[in-house]
C-alpha cells in the first residue's frame, strides 16, 4: 500500500511540473503578437522551462520539479511596418521569437503528460480502494 501512495506522490509532482509548463506556454502564446513600443526595444522573448529531479526528503522519493524558466535566445523576426512607432530606419519592427505552431505542439505534449500522470493517480486510487475492500 505504501508503494501506491509513493506512486501517487510521484505522479502529483509530475502534474505540478506540467502545470507550470502549461502556464509558461500559455504566456508565450498570449504574447506572440506583442510588439515593442519604441525603436531599439526588444519584443516579448519566448520562455522555456527546464526540469530537474529533486529528492523529497519527507518521503525519500525522487520527484520532478520545474527548475528554471529561461528566455529563448533565438533571433527575433522582422516585419515591415514603417508606420509602427518601433520601426527602425528601414521600416522594420522586431517581432517576438514565438512560433504559435510550436507552442501548440508543446502544449499538447504537456497536456498528454499531465493526463498520463492523472491516469496513474486514478489507477493507484482504484487499486488502493480495491485493497481496502479486500481487507474489510
Amino acid at each position: 500500500m505504501d508503494d501506491l501512495l509513493k506512486t501517487m506522490q510521484i505522479s502529483a509532482a509530475g502534474m505540478r511540473a506540467q502545470g507550470t509548463r502549461l502556464r509558461t506556454i500559455s504566456e508565450n502564446i498570449a504574447n506572440a503578437a506583442s510588439l515593442p513600443n519604441s525603436p531599439g526595444e526588444d519584443p516579448y522573448r519566448r520562455k522555456v522551462i527546464t526540469f530537474k529531479n529533486v529528492l523529497d526528503r519527507a518521503t525519500g522519493l525522487e520527484v520532478v520539479r520545474a527548475d528554471k524558466i529561461i528566455h529563448d535566445k533565438s533571433k527575433f523576426s522582422k516585419q515591415f511596418d514603417p508606420s509602427h512607432p518601433a520601426a527602425d530606419a528601414d521600416g522594420y519592427v522586431q517581432t517576438p521569437n514565438v512560433n504559435t505552431l510550436i507552442e501548440m505542439m508543446d502544449m499538447r505534449e504537456a497536456q498528454r503528460s499531465y493526463e498520463a500522470n492523472l491516469n496513474v493517480i486514478k489507477s493507484s486510487k482504484a487499486m488502493l480502494n480495491s485493497t481496502l475492500d479486500v481487507l474489510r
